[in-house]
């Protein structure tokens, strides 16, 4: 479709609204879930090591994403970034097929890996809860927030700054009450051979690195909506910028608390990690409040990914690179209807799957198909594309990019040959799949 007869979004989310749905997305359960599961993979409190190593990853890619989305301020994000980075008559017309190809699964996976967590975290309020009940909960998770994103975006971005309010007196009520009742001595207790620079001091950071970023994950939310943001140019970079440190700070002294009030050895085999830690300072009643609370937190962050999510499909069919009924809007609304009930279903779906399995087939199918790429993305806009005007530059340029480029890199070894082998299938028959359609559409590499 031409620009004037592509479907248009309206253009109402400003910064406030931009950089509470980024942060949302970031604030989910994750940090309350996984909080034992790093201190786990490294046996100790030098876990925190992979919380400030994934702080620096993602500062770095969130620059990458800054540069990238304020160029093309348009929704759909990488499904953009790509194609025009690696050649619009060419190679970019497979990378923005694959893109594509690996959102339909992993966007499922992230929405479903926050309404599994929800239910998990719901176990503290219901201990006679079973495996059953807690997927159905799950999925009427994903249900609930289909629903409430049915609507129109100046709407959606109104109640994302609700939810954002309540999800950031969350984690200051953690870390407040961590900083009042800490114990430093607890915090520094590292085992024997700590840090001892062998294998599998590396192996488990890696592995530390993996679930925090993960955590950090979602300061690029804006980037898939940012055909609805207004003033993209400042607006993109900025609301990415914001989330990211101030994310990172919070998660930093949250769990650095959370080890002084409650001993790494406990806290390691902990499924309630904040639950437990507000119950040893105030008492049972205040413990179930937080753990509500902790559940809220947890809904809006499904709410945000979904929201993001669910513009890309509509983005690429409005461009006649998709199924068509996703370019469908709502008649009155206008937001894209087919598309959001569509990955509410899928996502709802993904639920039957184990968090651990979807946070990391999550990380390691986006860093081969994606995050990888659109590193390389950004030197190619800036050597190759004069045409594109860069809003925002990312600062420290190119050694940021190659401090993202390494960072993923060492992640994606450390993830484990398994996930790595499922995300290479992935990707080969991704590559099939899009030479088979190009030869029926006579696209690159089969134009004449």
């Amino acid at each position: 479709m031409t620009d004037e007869s592509r479907p248009q979004l309206i253009r109402g989310v400003g910064l406030l609204g931009a950089t509470s749905a980024n942060m949302l997305n970031m604030i989910g359960v994750g940090p309350f879930l996984t909080i034992p599961l790093i201190i786990a993979s490294m046996n100790g409190p030098q876990a925190m090591l992979g919380w400030l190593l994934g702080a620096a990853v993602a500062i770095s890619d969130g620059l990458v994403w800054a540069e990238l989305g304020a160029a093309m301020p348009d929704s759909g994000g990488p499904y953009r970034y790509l194609h025009e980075a690696f050649g619009p008559q060419s190679l970019g017309r497979m990378m923005r097929f694959l893109f594509l190809w690996q959102l339909i699964s992993t966007a499922p996976l992230s929405i479903a890996s926050g309404a599994v967590g929800f239910a998990q975290y719901a176990k503290y309020l219901w201990p006679a809860m079973t495996s059953t009940e807690g997927k159905l909960i799950a999925m009427a998770v994903c249900a609930v927030a289909t629903v409430l994103l049915y609507r129109e975006i100046g709407d959606i971005s109104k109640l994302a700054v609700a939810l954002w309010v309540v999800v950031l007196g969350t984690v200051g009520w953690i870390a407040i009450s961590g900083l009042l009742y800490f114990d430093a001595r607890q915090v520094w207790s590292f085992p024997p051979g700590a840090f001892d620079l062998n294998s599998k001091f590396f192996l488990g950071l890696g592995a530390a690195t993996l679930i925090a970023m993960y955590d950090y994950g979602g300061y690029n939310n804006v980037c898939f909506f940012a055909g609805e943001v207004k003033n993209p140019g400042r607006t993109v970079p900025r609301s990415i910028l914001y989330a990211v440190v101030g994310v990172a700070a919070l998660y930093l002294v949250m769990n650095i608390t959370i080890l002084g009030v409650v001993p790494w050895q406990e806290a390691a085999k902990s499924t309630a990690i904040v639950s437990t830690f507000i119950q040893r300072i105030y008492g049972t009643t205040a413990a179930k409040v937080v753990t509500l609370l902790v559940l809220w937190t947890a809904f809006a962050s499904v709410f945000a990914v979904m929201l993001g999510y669910s513009r890309v499909p509509f983005v690429a069919a409005a461009d006649g690179n998709f199924f068509r009924p996703f370019a469908r809007l709502h008649p009155t609304k206008r937001f894209p209807a087919f598309s959001l009930v569509f990955l509410g279903v899928t996502s709802a779906i993904a639920c039957l799957l184990d968090l651990d399995d979807l946070i990391k087939a999550l990380i390691v199918i986006q860093i081969l198909i994606q995050f990888l790429a659109q590193i390389v993305a950004v030197t190619l806009i800036r050597r190759n594309r004069p045409d594109i005007v860069r809003p925002f530059s990312m600062w420290g340029y190119p050694f940021t990019s190659l401090v993202a480029l390494g960072g993923w890199l060492f992640i994606l070894v450390a993830s484990g040959w398994q996930y790595i082998l499922a995300g290479v299938c992935l990707l080969i028959v991704g590559i099939g799949a899009y030479l088979w359609r190009a030869r029926k559409t006579h696209e690159w590499p089969y134009a004449s």
